[in-house]
């Protein structure tokens, strides 16, 4: 069985040239606080005029297009590329190559002067970018992260292009800085996620159509939306904000509801979990489902229509009774005399001109209960819209 070599180098100055040839001839790659010259992409590979030796270089065709794998490990740390940095086809050129990382790829707190292109690639195991600065615009646009993810307190000074990537495993980008914004639109996170303490420096908000949470039901993104929802607050973007909220407060209930290491628990413990969140239904009903967290006031209206009518109803059926004034002449039989004394009862007019029969107490209780409905309701909808329309 062959053994492959390892190119190893510390503090030293690297072609881009040698750290391709080392790729095609499969050979490992560590380096550590070097600096390397010249543009890194691996398309080159494919340009006879540029002389590199492929005899041992893995490179197929699938589906028509050519794929690079490579089979070793690359650990960059503490480098600084000069040039740009290309795992990806040429511009213009989508489907010409696709690259495979089959083994670890760490390019740990390394610096990226020019552009960074990882479109399309796929990661099979850890990929690993923690401390990373990015000059310029960086793409990471349709790669499949099949292990773990990391760009932990990476710093993206130009636009962080993520779209239409998968992440099927851990994602961690925690107090990652995005200076011009980024573009996580048509993204899945497929396994844990973690947006703690990122944050953008410009007014520039990302991007984020069509995002994807397969674990939403366990609060994953509560942090990613926080992160959109502080980015859209100093754009001054407040109604985007106010649904960022939204969407955090849901994903904090689940959060909340399902509580740390929920999969890994056992069926019984999983069901004593599920009963413990009872306590939450009251945020369910109400905090959730009836306005929203503030950023629902229609639904605050609806739910007002909803006890008018329903009371209506009730008023003009044989199950309640309703008295006309002495000198009032007619009976309260009619549905509209119905909705007339549930829309005054419910916004506690009273005008005296109808009421509850004295001895009919389940009229009298419902009459009370939709007077302590509507107050509840109307305070409700007055702190909901100005909440939604008062920002800034």
């Amino acid at each position: 069985m062959d053994q492959t070599e390892t190119f190893q180098r510390q503090g030293q100055r690297v072609s881009a040239n040698d750290i391709l040839q080392h790729i095609a001839s499969g050979n490992e790659i560590l380096l550590e606080n070097c600096t390397v010259s010249g543009n890194l992409d691996i398309s080159r590979l494919l340009v006879k005029d540029e002389g590199f030796e492929l005899k041992e270089l893995s490179l197929d065709d699938v589906d028509g297009c050519r794929q690079i794998t490579i089979s070793v490990p690359i650990t960059l740390r503490s480098c600084v590329f000069e040039g740009d940095v290309s795992f990806a086809p040429p511009w213009g050129e989508k489907d010409a190559l696709k690259v495979v990382f089959d083994k670890n790829a760490a390019f740990n707190l390394s610096e990226f002067s020019g552009q960074c292109r990882f479109s399309g690639v796929k990661f099979k195991q850890i990929a690993s970018f923690d401390g990373c600065v990015f000059r310029r615009v960086t793409g990471f646009r349709g790669v499949k992260f099949y292990g773990r993810s990391y760009f932990r307190t990476a710093e993206f000074c130009g636009y962080g292009l993520f779209n239409e990537s998968v992440f099927c495993d851990e994602a961690r980008f925690t107090n990652t800085c995005f200076t011009r914004g980024g573009n996580f639109s048509k993204v899945r996170f497929e396994g844990r996620t973690d947006f703690s303490g990122v944050f953008a420096r410009s007014k520039s908000v990302p991007v984020y159509e069509s995002v994807h949470f397969s674990r939403h039901g366990y609060g994953d993104d509560e942090t990613f939306w926080r992160f959109i929802k502080q980015a859209a607050q100093e754009a001054g973007h407040y109604q985007q904000a106010g649904e960022c909220f939204y969407n955090e407060r849901c994903a904090h209930f689940w959060r909340r509801f399902r509580g740390t290491g929920y999969a890994e628990l056992s069926v019984d413990k999983k069901m004593i979990r599920v009963i413990s969140g009872v306590r939450l239904l009251p945020e369910l009903v109400f905090g959730r489902w009836l306005f929203g967290y503030g950023e629902r006031p229609i639904r605050v209206l609806f739910a007002s229509a909803a006890v008018v009518l329903i009371c209506a109803f009730f008023y003009r059926s044989g199950y309640s009774q309703l008295t006309m004034r002495s000198d009032l002449t007619g009976d309260a039989s009619e549905f509209l005399d119905g909705l007339y004394f549930s829309v005054t009862t419910f916004t506690t007019l009273g005008f005296g001109d109808m009421y509850p029969d004295q001895a009919h107490l389940l009229t009298r209780c419902v009459a009370m209960g939709e007077a302590l409905c509507g107050a509840f309701l109307m305070a409700l909808f007055v702190v909901t819209l100005s909440k939604r329309y008062s920002r800034g």
